[in-house]
């Protein structure tokens, strides 16, 4: 087995993510983070820069929007009708929603704006547009196993 990261590997990764100065989350306080690399299960400049690190290897990797969550989109904005929603679910500004489009797809959304007829939903992710800053700690590798590979995650 490598002894650095590379592509079909088990990553087991702890991290704290800092915006504008602000840690956003951190596996501190809990489990770090496990995936398969290279299959897309993170983001592609996180990703990127984890190839060829070693276990116990520390770095802080900026990742610009690009390669995180894309820019911030405007048209990514919808304006809906409070009449839509089933009387149970709370059209709160900051609620998070999962919607379904008409394909059946599901997308997830951000109550930003209410007033007394209409909810102004953000389907951007909350953090497209942000310069991203990871503090990572490489803190175990091991070859997924073939299941994992079918199934397209790592188990635990």
């Amino acid at each position: 087995m490598s002894d650095t990261v590379q592509d079909n590997l088990v990553v087991i990764l702890d991290y704290t993510l800092i915006v504008d100065e602000e840690v956003m989350e951190s596996t501190d306080d809990g489990e770090p983070i496990v995936f398969i690399q290279g299959i897309g299960q993170i983001i592609p400049g996180l990703e990127s820069a984890l190839y060829g690190m070693k276990v116990g290897e520390k770095k802080t990797v900026v990742i610009e929007p690009e390669n995180a969550y894309g820019d911030y989109d405007p048209d990514s904005l919808e304006i809906a009708k409070k009449e839509e929603f089933s009387e149970e679910i709370p059209l709160d500004v900051g609620t998070f929603l999962d919607l379904s489009d008409d394909e059946g797809e599901v997308l997830s959304a951000q109550i930003i704006d209410e007033d007394e007829d209409t909810v102004t939903l953000d389907f951007n992710h909350p953090l497209a547009g942000n310069t991203l800053t990871f503090e990572i700690t490489l803190s175990a590798l091991r070859p997924a196993s073939e299941e994992e590979l079918d199934h397209g995650h790592a188990h635990s």
